[in-house]
């Protein structure tokens, strides 16, 4: 077991990129979510250092003595990393704070950075975990099968910017220079597939300066009237909020759905997913069906009430409301479970695993990976 989590935590801080948020490494799929000047350090295996929240990690709610006493609902235990994946459950993790919904008592955690999640997950210290996508496809390689995923939470959160008004197509970037972190990872492995789709060559037709951190972007388009980014969510809108010359010039999520027009296999770009252990999900049926039903409505209430659910997300510590208000329209939050979660996630597995299956964790998953209720 051991041997088997130092693994893990290897392959966390190499693969999960955009799909939490609040670390410093250049691996991470999902986005800081704290603001720049609360620094600290790694997420979702390489994420930006300047928007990482100065605690680890926190208990977001604790299951209530009444619940657990009653011995009619199920206990789950919930960890979400800080970030999109996790602010589309703050409406299910305030209404669990009064009690038992549809059935379960909940236990919420919210990690600043997936290394934290694995050990959890695997050891079964953790039920249901909002992981970076292609973590997910490692942990069921490296488990042999033993996570599933439950749904898509979060799709692209991956953004191109700039500071003037040179770029408004994919065709534009080309003989431009691109600062970006996340080299070896989901970052660049979606920007080289959107550029590649377009006819633009990653390696000859534009110069990619490949930074630590998001924070050193941000720096370089300050220092370059004329420099472009690529920069997730929220941190896109934490740079704003200090340099209210930077706009975004491309949404990566509606460039990448623009090619699927003639894909032979339909994918999606998709940051983070909810995962389960195998065996709980097995045994309690249930309460797994229960928690999708009440996480699906908190999406819906995240999506449809942005400054209460700002509210929550600063409630919770994820980030602050001025900068969630902002940026939530942008985080493409959602839920998408069952046969269009399967098509979607597994399309966009094969896209990362053409380029580096370790990125999956060496080959795609079998069909059990993918939860049917």
């Amino acid at each position: 077991m051991k041997k088997m989590l130092s693994v893990l935590a290897a392959l966390t801080l190499s693969v999960s990129l955009l799909a939490g948020c609040g670390g410093t490494n250049a691996n991470q799929t999902e986005t800081p979510a704290a603001a720049p000047e609360t620094s600290s350090a790694a997420e979702t295996a390489s994420e930006t250092a300047s928007a990482v929240p100065e605690s680890s990690e926190q208990e977001s709610s604790t299951v209530p003595e009444t619940a657990s006493d009653s011995g009619q609902a199920s206990a789950v235990r919930v960890m979400a990393l800080k970030g999109p994946t996790a602010m589309g459950m703050v409406k299910l993790m305030d209404t669990a704070e009064a009690g038992v919904v549809n059935g379960n008592s909940y236990e919420f955690t919210i990690a600043a950075s997936a290394d934290e999640v694995t050990p959890k997950l695997v050891q079964g210290e953790v039920d249901i975990a909002a992981v970076p996508a292609n973590l997910a496809s490692v942990l069921y390689n490296n488990t042999e099968g033993k996570i599933q995923v439950l749904a898509v939470n979060t799709l692209g959160v991956l953004y191109i910017v700039e500071s003037g008004d040179t770029v408004q197509s994919v065709a534009d970037l080309k003989g431009k220079t691109i600062y970006a972190s996340g080299k070896g990872s989901i970052p660049e492995y979606a920007l080289n597939y959107i550029l590649s789709s377009n006819g633009i060559d990653p390696e000859k037709d534009v110069t990619i300066e490949w930074k630590s951190e998001h924070s050193e972007c941000v720096a370089a388009l300050a220092a370059d009237e004329s420099g472009i980014a690529m920069l997730p969510q929220p941190f896109v809108t934490t740079a704003q909020t200090k340099n209210d010359n930077i706009r975004i010039a491309l949404d990566l999520t509606k460039e990448w759905d623009s090619l699927q027009k003639d894909a032979e296999t339909p994918s999606a770009l998709i940051t983070g997913v909810v995962a389960v252990r195998a065996d709980f999900a097995a045994e309690n049926p249930e309460a797994v069906n229960a928690f999708l039903t009440s996480y699906k409505e908190s999406v819906d209430y995240v999506n449809g009430n942005t400054e209460d659910a700002a509210a929550l997300i600063e409630k919770y510590d994820i980030v602050p409301a001025a900068v969630a208000v902002k940026a939530l329209p942008y985080c493409n939050i959602t839920f998408i479970e069952g046969s269009e979660m399967k098509e979607k996630l597994s399309g966009y597995l094969n896209v990362l695993s053409e380029q580096n299956p370790k990125a999956v964790g060496g080959a795609l998953p079998a069909d059990d990976f993918y939860y049917q209720r």
